[in-house]
């Protein structure tokens, strides 16, 4: 399937109820050569649950920290990162990969599709970190490669797939689990005009069908436009 519509598929894949995303005072400081280096000062930003937002911003503005933050990837310098009803910066390391595991999906711009396994494989991986047994997961990994349009491609490789489809394995990956908010950085940022509107309309479906809380980097005018809301950022400051 690799027409840019995506139709709503026939199955039982929608979220519970969304708790948001609110950062409140957010400091986030790196060291770079020996020199602190301000990213993010006194960040405000609260995301209602269920909505799709876009952050634009130049390179180096904070986007993706903001997005690591949310994912519990990275912690904040000071300040509170509370993100579907959990506070982030009082988890310990084990407790962020549970939170990750549980809550959090991720789609990024390269897609990170292991070569050496199909679609379907590449779909279930999530899943090995679960107490589910084989035929659950199997069937979960087809239901969620259903939900893109990727049912017929579940035993093609990565090299079998064009750029499009690569991502739409991705996106199946990320909300294998049913994830409770996505976090896309640049999603689109490697595909043609064509197979990134299908991308969006697969996420604009995620979003409008399924009650996914999105939060979106780009640069991409033409994808923030498909988002309730755009934000913009510039040093480290929402505009």
């Amino acid at each position: 399937m690799e027409s840019g519509t995506v139709e709503k598929p026939e199955v039982p894949y929608r979220s519970q109820t969304l708790p948001g995303v609110e950062l409140s005072r957010v400091v986030k400081t790196f060291s770079r050569g020996g020199e602190a280096v301000k990213v993010l000062d006194g960040l405000d930003l609260a995301i209602p649950s269920g909505s799709f937002e876009a952050l634009m911003g130049p390179s180096g503005s904070g986007k993706s920290t903001i997005l690591n933050l949310i994912a519990g990837l990275d912690r904040c310098t000071s300040g509170s990162v509370r993100v579907a009803g959990k506070e982030l910066t009082a988890m310990s390391d084990g407790e962020l990969a549970a939170f990750r595991a549980s809550t959090i999906g991720f789609v990024f711009q390269s897609y990170n599709l292991l070569p050496v396994l199909t679609a379907e494989e590449n779909v279930e991986l999530p899943l090995l970190l679960t107490s589910l047994g084989r035929a659950e997961r199997v069937q979960r990994a087809r239901t969620a490669l259903k939900v893109v349009g990727l049912e017929d491609r579940l035993r093609h490789y990565p090299r079998q797939l064009s750029g499009g489809q690569e991502q739409r394995v991705a996106i199946a990956r990320a909300i294998v689990n049913d994830p409770k908010i996505l976090v896309c950085d640049e999603p689109t940022g490697d595909l043609d005009r064509k197979s990134a509107d299908a991308v969006l309309d697969l996420l604009g479906l995620l979003h409008k069908e399924f009650g996914k809380t999105i939060v979106m980097v780009t640069h991409d005018p033409e994808a923030a436009a498909r988002a309730t809301v755009t934000r913009h950022l510039n040093k480290g400051v929402l505009q």
